[in-house]
């Protein structure tokens, strides 16, 4: 019994060397442009943000929102992705430049204003793709990606993100 309480205790005080730490968390701003297809592809821009939390060192997750707008609707996506890093840090620093994979699942909502009236509609969401990420001093990266996803559409967009921490 003794035995066991000393070896939890010891677990509990233990720390992962600094090459196996996860990252801090990250806070980004994500601006581009969605091509849907429709009769012919029709182009809509779009503005939202994202979490990431690193649960490994190379592998986070997180909320992201997106507001997408368009001649007398818009869209509202909401999706929980989670996001691989293809390179992992070195002496607990990201590298200084990290192409990587996204895929998310969440909601994609659109709402349309007729003359007499506004419908809303709310159906599934993915998207899935990947890009890349440069840091650009201690706790601030910019990138881009490109995705695919559900309302059926490709998606380009530029990143902003800040090293929350650490």
């Amino acid at each position: 019994m003794l035995a066991t309480m000393a070896t939890i205790a010891m677990l509990g005080l233990a720390r992962p060397g600094s090459a196996q730490e996860r990252p801090a968390p990250v806070a980004e701003v994500h601006g581009g442009t969605l091509l849907f297809a429709d009769d012919s592809v029709v182009k809509e821009n779009f503005i939202g943000g994202a979490g990431r939390f690193y649960v490994l060192p190379r592998i986070s997750i997180g909320p992201e929102i997106a507001y997408i707008s368009g001649s007398r609707h818009s869209h509202l996506m909401l999706t929980g992705n989670l996001t691989f890093d293809l390179l992992g840090s070195t002496s607990g620093r990201p590298p200084r430049v990290t192409p990587f994979l996204v895929a998310g699942a969440g909601l994609f909502q659109t709402r349309e204003q007729f003359p007499n009236e506004i419908f809303t509609h709310t159906e599934g969401a993915f998207t899935a793709g990947g890009g890349v990420r440069a840091r650009v001093g201690d706790a601030v990266t910019v990138g881009g990606e490109v995705r695919v996803g559900w309302e059926l559409h490709l998606r380009f967009s530029a990143l902003v993100g800040v090293r929350l921490g650490r």
